[in-house]
């Protein structure tokens, strides 16, 4: 078997990247969104460097890029190839090159059947969906997701059907019991820890519990020149009050974060009281027990800062996720295979694929360094020389891997 080159995998990586990067709907930014052109092309890019890893390609019913090698129960390796609008390089994008690189290194031989995985919807940067294409080889998919509609009014049942899929065919994307091992995603970590603690790789623990909710105070508007301070109902004030109340919350517990993301105020005139506010709240914890509390006490305060200001509150919860957490074991043999004695063990604060796939196996990730923890953003950057170690730490778990007993 092949030494492992960290140094030549990591130039390999970075010339994909690049090669990936430069299919865009837009000539000045990265744009590439799910069933469009430029994911059809980015699929077909990826397929061909499967074919060269000497994998056998296929494609499922909502798009997914599957590179196969081995026979029997095999090891899922994945990430994805949408992006957000005005995208980075990396996110995504570096772990499925991760896969075919890593699998590619056994010349067809590898130690354990494995499937590489290029997702299409994981960002829900054009449909409001996320991780609908790992959903499908769950066997979680949603019917009613064929019903949202894009920007411009196109279904996503609509957009299948444009790519050349069929939506009949979905089910047949689901991974039967028994046909999975496990399954590993290698990715930025899109935040700053590993910087900041001088460490290229680090083994996530799991993906946090996310709550989203919407907040409505309603006061009163009046002339700004006219109404005493005394007598006002300033629904402004008392939202911002509110974030005050969220910043504090999201500080009160480890790992816990708390942002207040979107603020309308209505009527919005510079001469006038703000008579509504409409704000949205993201809570994100790896304990779903702090995080439900911490929503109990931001409704309790928040209702008690609302009647103090005579204001009215509504609140309207549209989106909730468990906490997911990695497979002990899988954590371990990732650890072992970076090499450390002491490597970072981290939650992520981001959804990623892997918290879909472990509905199917048990399920892992590893971080890789990010400069300055940006992502989401065309200055996020990870060196050739942290994505040849990541990579070379991924063929070592491929090699201690070992089936669930």
């Amino acid at each position: 078997m092949a030494e492992i080159d960290a140094t030549a995998l990591g130039l390999r990586a970075e010339g994909m990247i690049k090669t990936l990067a430069a299919i865009s709907a837009e000539p000045d930014r990265l744009v590439r969104l799910f069933l469009t052109p430029e994911h059809r092309r980015a699929a077909d890019l990826v397929a061909q460097w499967m074919r060269a890893a000497g994998l056998t390609v296929s494609e499922d019913a909502l798009g997914t890029v599957r590179g196969r090698v081995g026979e029997g129960p095999r090891l899922l390796i994945g990430s994805h190839i949408d992006t957000v609008i005005d995208a980075g390089q990396y996110d995504g994008p570096f772990g499925v090159i991760a896969g075919i690189l890593a699998t590619g290194h056994f010349g067809g031989k590898p130690p354990v059947p494995i499937d590489v995985l290029a997702f299409g919807d994981e960002e829900g940067s054009r449909f409001p969906s996320t991780l609908s294409t790992s959903a499908a080889c769950v066997g979680a998919f949603e019917a009613d997701t064929l019903t949202f509609a894009d920007r411009d009014g196109v279904t996503f049942g609509d957009a299948l059907k444009a790519y050349g899929k069929n939506p009949a065919d979905i089910a047949k994307a689901a991974y039967q019991p028994g046909e999975t091992l496990g399954y590993v995603e290698v990715h930025i970590e899109q935040g700053p820890l590993l910087e900041v603690e001088d460490q290229a790789l680090g083994v996530v623990t799991g993906i946090v519990g996310q709550s989203r909710f919407r907040v409505t105070v309603t006061g009163e508007a009046g002339h700004a020149g006219t109404v005493p301070m005394r007598l006002r109902r300033d629904a402004l004030a008392g939202a911002a009050e509110m974030t005050l109340l969220t910043e504090r919350i999201g500080r009160g517990e480890p790992d816990m974060v708390a942002t207040v993301g979107r603020l309308d105020v209505s009527p919005g005139a510079t001469n006038i009281i703000p008579a509504k506010v409409v704000f949205t709240v993201d809570l994100r914890c790896m304990n779903d027990a702090a995080r439900k509390a911490a929503i109990e006490e931001f409704e309790r305060e928040a209702r008690q800062i609302a009647k103090v200001r005579k204001l009215d509150i509504g609140i309207e919860h549209f989106h909730a996720v468990n906490a997911v957490p990695c497979d002990a074991r899988l954590q371990d043999t990732l650890a072992s295979a970076i090499g450390s004695n002491n490597v970072r063990r981290l939650p992520s604060g981001a959804g990623h694929d892997a918290q879909m796939m472990a509905r199917l196996c048990p399920s892992a990730m590893m971080f890789v360094r990010c400069k300055g923890g940006i992502s989401h953003n065309p200055a996020e950057y990870t060196s050739p020389a942290d994505m040849g170690l990541a990579i070379a730490a991924l063929i070592r778990f491929i090699e201690r891997f070992r089936a669930p007993s």
